[in-house]
């Protein structure tokens, strides 16, 4: 007696047991009502009937996902070897259920390909130089093809580029040139400014002469601080400018011949004549 009661008892808690679920807060599950889709349940405590209602569980958490390494030409013809890691979240657990089968493999694939494609359409200087760019629009294409399968793709990143031993030559090569080139150009500028000061400095010298006494002065005290064995004569300005004076005046004198020695050439040419 107490056998055919106990029977039906125990497959009663056998059934309640496997009807009672319980999802944390972070999982979603995708309840099936006879195959159809019936609602979304979680989290906490809620039942399932057996056999009738099946459930898938869904993560709603974020999900790294690594992009594996890939071969790509960019526009100005250079093989380069690419990876890159990606950020997801399922957002709308139903779509993820229903519309995709493997939401993870396919958002992997779809990476996969959209890394190679955009990478191909920019060069080599570009992908070194404008990762961040190049990770928003990476970003923005996986966001808008992954928003039906109900996935918020949060991030993209881009890892390595890879390139072979002779493309990192001709790579430092031409940034020892931009160096060479920079630094020629600096000199030039620097050239050019203290070409524009000593322009100054000698408007100033020429207006006050008295400044060149002094600059004359600053020289000879550096020359005579340093270890050297020349004789150093200070000479007043003066005196030179009375050199100069006395040079510049010789020519004149030599090319200007007087009156009187043109007057006695004359008298001369006239007696040959006679």
């Amino acid at each position: 007696m107490m056998l055919s009661y106990l029977v039906p008892l125990v497959l009663v808690l056998l059934l309640i047991g496997a009807s009672i679920r319980i999802l944390p807060e972070y999982k979603r599950g995708v309840v099936f009502f006879l195959g159809r889709f019936q609602a979304v349940k979680g989290p906490g405590l809620f039942i399932i009937v057996p056999v009738i209602q099946k459930m898938q569980v869904v993560d709603l958490r974020l999900v790294t996902l690594d992009v594996p390494e890939q071969d790509v030409i960019s526009q100005d013809n250079v093989t380069v070897r690419v990876n890159a890691v990606l950020y997801f979240r399922v957002v709308d657990p139903e779509k993820a259920i229903i519309q995709v089968e493997h939401y993870g493999m396919a958002t992997s694939q779809l990476a996969q390909t959209t890394l190679r494609s955009v990478l191909g359409k920019h060069d080599l200087d570009e992908m070194l130089s404008e990762r961040d760019r190049l990770n928003d629009d990476i970003q923005e294409i996986l966001d808008t093809q992954t928003e039906g399968w109900g996935i918020k793709v949060a991030n993209v990143e881009i890892k390595h580029v890879d390139l072979d031993e002779s493309m990192i030559r001709a790579i430092a090569r031409q940034a020892e040139a931009e160096r060479e080139r920079r630094a020629k150009v600096i000199h030039a500028e620097g050239e050019l400014q203290a070409s524009h000061k000593l322009l100054e400095a000698a408007d100033v010298m020429a207006a006050n002469p008295m400044a060149l006494q002094l600059r004359y002065l600053q020289t000879m005290s550096d020359m005579s601080g340093k270890n050297t064995s020349t004789v150093i004569f200070p000479m007043p300005m003066d005196l030179l400018k009375g050199f100069s004076a006395m040079a510049g005046s010789a020519p004149r004198t030599g090319a200007n011949p007087s009156p009187n020695n043109e007057g006695g050439e004359a008298s001369r040419n006239d007696d040959a004549t006679r």
